[in-house]
């Protein structure tokens, strides 16, 4: 299918901004102070996002009597929990089982992810942009949507109720022009991620967790107590959660395993969900994805406005050394506005109002891991969710509050439980290895398992 070109879509976003849409347009956010002199800790947890929030608030709940310490660099949500793409997904990045026990037991185990969210909303009363009206995969090819069918009808004899549709039912929830059929998650949603961290805070802190904010670690030594140093103080603790995900290689962990990646992501402007069905987009769908290598996925938002990012190689970067932080160039946001209007022709004179980009934390084989590791068996981790990670950065925290606790029961034999993750190239091989395979084939190297 050829590209249209989109016209003039008027000024895109200012590049400096780097604003995702999750942190525009809400109230002032005034940050806790940072850490002050020394400190200590039953657990120190190193990243306030979803991963370092959950953590704390399952670890909390469970051990009241214990002292729980969040060290932040920046302030709730900088990094990938408060700009990414919004979509909270079912399954496993990585794995495709011909086993429907263990595939009934991974939806399951993703759908209470998503259960956990939804129910802290409600519990709490948080106002969180967020909605849970189901995702679709779209198929581009016919022979694809021919096996996504037959997959549906496989997977529903273990109980798991995708659907598949096309035709007039799928025009009735997406008309995304090349669209051969699609399958619906009904369990999957969308969230804002700011909304969801910021409402939260107050939660932690009601709960006795000690939560710093501007308070970047430096550096940590392993022992029977880990010492953390910040620029403002050092924490001494008995045991310290890795929630840092596509930051962790700054701290000397798994720089031989994960891939830092720059997603970049566009919003547009709100309209209201009668001009969008117009545009292609039905009323209550959640969000959806393509197909294809460099998958192109969006989702539209409780105020109307549509998240879109993917679609190719220009959609993504990797800088060398694995650097975290840059908003997109001009090129990437035009490579997204294409296959934006590829499938929504309709869309093409639509302004952009926000461009921002998010670091991914990719592994060679997209499977995440959560577990524990250090010659004292204190330093517990959860990475790697290679674009899943609202719904799985979220599930960690019952995952490690559990191997906190010395029962590991519930996770032992799924997939991400002390996954051993492969090696990737060091730099400047690692580098020059991703430019040249992705200029070659169109997709991000990737092994399977």
């Amino acid at each position: 299918m050829r590209p249209t070109t989109p016209s003039d879509p008027g000024p895109l976003p200012h590049p400096d901004d780097n604003l995702s849409v999750w942190c525009a347009d809400k109230p002032p956010y005034q940050p806790l102070p940072p850490l002050t002199g020394p400190t200590s800790a039953d657990v120190a947890i190193i990243g306030g996002g979803f991963t370092g929030v959950s953590t704390a608030l399952e670890l909390a709940r469970r051990y009241p009597e214990r002292r729980i310490v969040l060290l932040e660099a920046h302030q709730l949500g900088h990094g990938a929990s408060g700009r990414n793409g919004g979509l909270m997904l079912n399954w496993l990045h990585g794995v495709e089982s011909q086993d429907l026990e263990l595939a009934r037991r991974i939806y399951d185990t993703t759908q209470a992810g998503i259960d956990r969210i939804v129910s802290l909303i409600r519990e709490h009363r948080l106002d969180v942009g967020h909605r849970r009206g189901g995702c679709l995969e779209v198929l581009t090819d016919p022979r694809r949507a021919d096996a996504a069918q037959a997959e549906v009808e496989r997977l529903h004899t273990a109980g798991i109720p995708l659907q598949f549709l096309a035709g007039p039912a799928l025009d009735e929830r997406l008309r995304l022009r090349g669209a051969s059929g699609a399958v619906l998650d009904p369990g999957a949603g969308h969230l804002d991620g700011i909304d969801f961290l910021r409402g939260l805070r107050p939660v932690l802190l009601s709960l006795g967790v000690s939560l710093y904010e501007g308070t970047p670690v430096r550096g940590i030594a392993e022992g029977e107590t880990v010492r953390l140093g910040t620029p403002g103080g050092d924490v001494r603790a008995r045991a310290v959660v890795l929630a840092t995900n596509a930051y962790t290689p700054r701290l000397g962990y798994f720089k031989e395993s994960l891939f830092p990646l720059l997603s970049h992501v566009v919003a547009t402007a709100p309209l209201p969900a009668e001009r969008w069905a117009e545009l292609g987009i039905g009323p209550g769908l959640s969000g959806f994805s393509d197909d294809l290598d460099r998958l192109a996925y969006g989702c539209l938002t409780t105020r109307g406005q549509l998240v879109f990012g993917g679609g190719s190689n220009a959609a993504y970067s990797y800088r060398l050394g694995g650097r975290t932080h840059g908003a997109p160039s001009e090129r990437a946001v035009r490579a997204i506005q294409r296959r934006l209007t590829t499938y929504f022709p309709d869309t093409r004179d639509l302004p952009l109002a926000h461009r921002w980009s998010g670091p991914v934390a990719l592994t060679l084989t997209r499977m995440c891991t959560m577990g524990v590791r250090g010659q004292h068996r204190n330093i517990y981790y959860a990475l790697g969710y290679s674009g899943h990670g609202i719904t799985l950065a979220n599930l960690a925290g019952r995952v490690l509050c559990d191997l906190y606790s010395g029962d590991d029961t519930p996770w032992r034999g799924l997939p991400f439980y002390q996954q051993r993750l492969h090696r990737i190239p060091p730099e400047p091989l690692r580098w020059l290895g991703y430019h040249v395979y992705t200029a070659l084939t169109g997709r991000s190297p990737r092994r399977h398992l």
